[in-house]
């Protein structure tokens, strides 16, 4: 079994759905199940309405899961794994103060030497702490393993001193409640971010300590870096996949483009369908790869172009495949939904004619042009050709060249210039009554 473990404590940030992502596709291709368990065990910082919003997030993009589990369920077992550690004395009470530690921490620090617990710090402060954690011992050999796309990695003991396990409240610590349900579901293998590269040793020792024979198999992703080249952070609007989905971007564009990061493809343009083909986690990039919005911009352009008038009807909330259509034209300078509905926005909106398009005024043509125009459509005048359609008003209105081009545009669209007018046209003749309007007139 794999798994996806997000926290509840804020919105999903791309690393996190990319993790998913690469989890599900592993979960398919060896015919296992995919879990997602939502590590809620940090009450104080969980945000209520988050997992609903996480679990949301993984249906909208197809990412199905087998099992649903909620970490918090499992504190039982996590506890009753904690005293069998305790009674073979391979995890021990610990009464240090937090303030006896943070001293410890400043002496290390003065003498500029990494801080270690010792083991002799156990019981120090055992008649003035009737609240002690439990610590796990520490390894006295190297604990190694292999990572499919940093290999191999090992860590010394003198990196593995006893740690918490269980805090003061009995609450498991992150890395032993982690570990603890890894074996309980039976997980096989684990795709996360690099973060975790140092809480793997201490999970793989936990998991000793309870005699739990299973190799698990890792791999742990590069940092995504944002824009200026730093680490992303929540202060990157593109970190956040809400933030993405309320831009317009597709689903599938937005797993495309994360799977293809780092990554050699055997295509540029896939969904995670074809994906299951021929991914391999060995074939990500070691390096820390850059998030490049105009790369997604490009991507989602080209999924959006796959769409049929009726599909892309729908994403703009209509049933009108007549829109659909004219959307799809806009694809031409526009890659996002958002865009595309700014565009046709314009086109259904009052024209402004009071402002200077290019630094030129057009306001005494538009209303010239605006009088024939609305006289042909409100006489039942039907056009069906372009060419027809312009001769004709151009005729009637006495306006040649730019005069009569940026004012016909400036009406049916709501903009100076764009896509050929020749193509918009045959959609457009739809609506002329409600795309005919100046704005501040009745």
């Amino acid at each position: 079994m794999l798994r996806f473990a997000p926290s509840p404590t804020g919105d999903m940030h791309i690393g996190n759905l990319r993790a998913a992502i690469f989890n599900y596709i592993i979960a398919k291709q060896k015919g296992e199940k995919f879990l997602i368990r939502i590590e809620d065990t940090d009450f104080s910082r969980n945000i209520e309405g988050k997992d609903t919003e996480i679990l949301s997030i993984l249906n909208l993009f197809g990412l199905l899961w087998d099992e649903l589990v909620y970490q918090s369920h499992n504190f039982e077992r996590h506890r009753n794994f904690a005293d069998y550690l305790i009674k073979h004395d391979k995890a021990f009470y610990c009464y240090c103060t937090k303030e006896f530690l943070e001293k410890k921490k400043q002496e290390a620090l003065d003498l500029r030497i990494p801080f270690r617990y010792d083991d002799a710090w156990a019981e120090i402060q055992k008649k003035d702490n009737p609240k002690p954690v439990v610590r796990l011992r520490g390894s006295f050999e190297p604990i190694s393993f292999y990572d499919e796309i940093k290999g191999r990695l090992e860590f010394y003991p003198n990196e593995l001193d006893s740690f918490v396990i269980l805090r003061e409240d009995g609450i498991p610590t992150y890395n032993f409640a982690c570990a603890c349900d890894d074996m309980i579901y039976d997980i096989s293998f684990i795709v996360r971010g690099e973060d975790h590269v140092s809480n793997t040793p201490k999970q793989i020792l936990i998991q000793k300590s309870l005699d739990y024979q299973k190799q698990l198999g890792y791999a742990h992703l590069p940092i995504i870096l944002g824009e200026s080249g730093k680490k992303m952070s929540k202060r990157d609007s593109a970190s956040s996949v809400s933030w993405l989905l309320g831009q317009g971007f597709l689903p599938q564009a937005i797993i495309n483009y994360l799977i293809g990061m780092g990554n050699h493809t055997p295509v540029e343009i896939f969904t995670l369908k074809d994906a299951l083909e021929w991914f391999d986690i060995a074939n990500i990039a070691k390096s820390p790869v850059k998030f490049d919005l105009k790369r997604l911009r490009y991507v989602n352009r080209e999924h959006l172009k796959r769409l049929n008038e009726s599909e892309f009807s729908l994403l703009l909330q209509t049933q009108d495949i007549t829109i659909g259509a004219l959307g799809k034209l806009y694809l031409e300078e526009a890659s996002t939904l958002n865009e595309i509905r700014e565009k046709l926005g314009l086109i259904f909106s009052p024209k402004d004619i009071d402002v200077t398009y290019e630094g030129e005024s057009f306001k005494e043509e538009c209303l010239k042009l605006f009088e024939v125009l609305w006289g042909m459509s409100m006489q039942g005048e039907s056009f069906i050709e372009y060419e027809s359609f312009k001769n004709e008003a151009m005729k009637r209105s006495a306006l040649k060249g730019k005069k009569f081009f940026k004012p016909l545009r400036i009406l049916l669209t709501g903009e100076s210039h764009g896509v050929d007018l020749n193509e918009l046209y045959p959609y457009l003749r739809f609506y002329f009554k409600d795309i005919l309007r100046i704005k501040g007139e009745k």
